[in-house]
């Protein structure tokens, strides 16, 4: 699953050498997100790679780490999202953002509900997101903040209380990027 995710990582990296990028960078991310019914919200990492393909169109490739609980902590919800962004510039700092990510999730239960016959799970999920943002140029590197939200909906397996239980989020990042 890891290995997966580097590889779709490294992908996104190699792309310039196709396509004649204006600018590329790349750099570590932190964001807080608050998923629907979740029971609080979390703080997540991560990294991106970012290419600027004109001065008004660019694409990002970001991979994360975060974790978050259901159901007074009985759910624990485990996710490594790998997301596609393509960004639009009105203006050289503004941007909008849409885009898809694959979500490699462990869902973890309680010993409570293991007592039930509920087992905890690995899968996959798609998802979609929507967002805009800034990014303030520093000389060799830039400063990006932005908010997006994500459409995810995790099929929980049936217990009591988990059905129609939201799991779309908002996730607010700052970025260091450095130009490569």
């Amino acid at each position: 699953m890891y290995k997966k995710s580097l590889l779709i990582l490294l992908l996104f990296i190699s792309i310039p050498a196709i396509i004649k990028a204006q600018e590329m960078y790349l750099g570590p991310q932190v964001g807080w997100y608050k998923a629907a019914d979740a029971d609080n919200g979390k703080v997540l990492f991560g990294g991106a790679f970012r290419m600027k393909l004109s001065p008004t169109l660019g694409v990002e490739g970001g991979i994360y780490y975060r974790q978050e609980e259901y159901g007074d902590g009985n759910i624990k919800v485990t996710t490594w999202p790998v997301m596609v962004t393509g960004m639009f510039y009105p203006i050289p700092i503004l941007y909008g953002a849409i885009g898809a990510g694959w979500y490699n999730t462990s869902i973890t239960y309680s010993s409570e509900l293991h007592l039930l016959g509920i087992n905890d799970q690995t899968k996959q999920a798609f998802g979609w997101h929507f967002g805009a943002g800034v990014e303030i140029p520093m000389g060799q590197s830039m400063i990006s903040a932005d908010i997006r939200y994500v459409f995810l909906n995790y099929d929980f397996q049936t217990l009591p209380g988990s059905p129609g239980t939201k799991s779309d989020f908002v996730m607010v990042t700052v970025g260091w990027f450095f130009k490569l």
